[in-house]
């Protein structure tokens, strides 16, 4: 015959009690521990006990998927994937949800939803789709197809005459090359206008579309720039002009070599000559590494329609009425005059190159390039839709 023992009353209830305790003990820490993921490798979707785990209890069951359809229309749709997207999608806290209040956050470092809960729950997780990144440079040289379409030219070795540098320029009488810089006014303020010279190795070169103002190359009448000598109209770009600035537009302007040594006058040279001692394989002499410039002679040059392109410079008043680059006004250019000590190149009023005393007054417009991964966010380019830029 089995023994029955009798156990006491009072030692029953302490025993029950115990055991209640333990219990409740053990839900407390499983509950503070439980969490959803799914691993930022190949995992399914997981409940889990268990930080350190990512197989433990799987439950597709206990979560949804939400997927914006696209960027910024506001619907979703249930996603059948196993695992959390990495690219193209950001968790949408405010939407996320759990039927019984449980609170979902985003793991950054491991790239999951984390949802703190001490009940059993059904989630719903929604993603917003990114949209696009469409880098400025990009979206330029998509513009182009043929040499002149668009007003756009491709300066490879095969265009007869162009730069050779595998630049792309915008050429002719108005193409849509407008951005709105400085501003992120609705309507771009005409201040705010800027134009691109083109784009080069993966940079847009800006200038501004209005005169900054008129001021002198260098009023103490000397065109030497060198390390320790800098003329008057490097202050007046790098920190008057380039004050004027907020800090969010400033860190768009990448720091870049200007090619700053100068070269001689010469009455008969075209756009690819002066491009080649300018900037080019001739190019010799100092080169200065700021923000803001003004544009090359050379730039100007190609400004103009293709079929001006072996137009002596000197003779450019024919150009006017097709070079977008054309102010209308006297305007300094960037290089000196390396054939005397006090000249630098400027544009005439008529629209041809010359060469003036740099303790003149002429009209400046600051040119700059952009850094590499400055996007394109709007605008087709016009005046009055210029491209808008994040």
């Amino acid at each position: 015959m089995t023994p029955i023992y009798n156990i006491p009353q009072k030692g029953l209830e302490k025993m029950k009690k115990k055991y209640l305790i333990i219990s409740i003990s053990v839900l407390l820490v499983l509950s503070t521990c439980l969490y959803v993921f799914i691993s930022d490798t190949t995992e399914k979707v997981v409940i889990s006990s268990n930080k350190e785990s990512n197989r433990s209890v799987v439950n597709t069951n206990a979560l949804t998927m939400m997927y914006e359809t696209e960027a910024g229309s506001g619907e979703y749709q249930v996603s059948s994937d196993t695992s959390w997207p990495t690219d193209g999608y950001t968790f949408n806290e405010t939407l996320s949800k759990c039927e019984n209040g449980s609170a979902l956050t985003w793991d950054n470092e491991n790239k999951r939803v984390v949802v703190s809960t001490s009940v059993s729950d059904k989630c719903y997780v929604y993603f917003d789709k990114e949209p696009d990144v469409i880098y400025l440079a990009s979206y330029i040289t998509s513009q182009y197809t043929t040499d002149g379409e668009n007003g756009l030219y491709y300066h490879d070795a095969d265009l007869a005459n162009g730069a050779g540098d595998n630049s792309y320029r915008f050429s002719g009488a108005n193409p849509n090359n407008y951005v709105c810089f400085g501003t992120d006014e609705v309507s771009c303020p005409e201040d705010n206008l800027y134009r691109i010279i083109g784009v080069f190795n993966g940079q847009v070169k800006l200038i501004k579309s209005t005169s900054y103002g008129n001021y002198v190359w260098d009023d103490g009448n000397s065109n030497t720039w060198d390390a320790s000598t800098k003329p008057d109209i490097y202050t007046t770009l790098n920190t008057t002009y380039y004050n004027t600035l907020g800090s969010e537009w400033q860190s768009k302007i990448a720091t870049h070599s200007w090619k700053v040594g100068g070269m001689a006058r010469d009455t008969s040279a075209t756009a690819k000559d002066y491009y080649d001692t300018e900037v080019g394989t001739g190019q010799s002499g100092y080169e200065e590494t700021m923000k803001i410039g003004l544009m090359y002679v050379s730039d100007y040059g190609y400004g103009a329609s293709e079929e001006y392109w072996t137009t002596e410079l000197n003779n450019y008043e024919p150009t006017v009425d097709s070079n977008w680059m054309y102010l209308g006004a006297y305007e300094w250019l960037i290089s000196r005059n390396s054939g005397n000590t006090y000249s630098a190149f400027s544009v005439g009023s008529a629209g041809y190159v010359g060469s003036r005393r740099v303790n003149y007054t002429y009209a400046v417009r600051p040119s700059f390039y952009l850094e590499s991964d400055v996007t394109y966010a709007s605008g087709s380019g016009s005046m009055t839709d210029p491209l808008k830029i994040n």
